[in-house]
């Protein structure tokens, strides 16, 4: 699995620490490094909650591209 750094920057962008963004959803600090270090792959509530906190959509943050399509 791949780092997510469009989870990271999206993060860095609203100036949240880790543990900001994982108190706003409910995860340790642990949990957003290791989504954000592609070691842990999230469920979709997560993802959901993720997101809304960011303001982005799954697509921004957790779909990846191959080639021209999404995955």
């Amino acid at each position: 699995m791949a780092k997510n750094l469009r989870l990271k920057s999206a993060r860095a962008a609203k100036d949240l620490s880790q543990k900001a963004l994982a108190d706003m959803v409910d995860v340790t600090r642990q949990t957003i490094n290791a989504i954000e270090m592609g070691e842990y792959n999230p469920s979709i509530k997560l993802c959901i909650a993720i997101c809304k906190a960011l303001d982005k959509t799954l697509n921004d943050l957790f779909w990846e591209e191959i080639g021209n399509e999404k995955m």
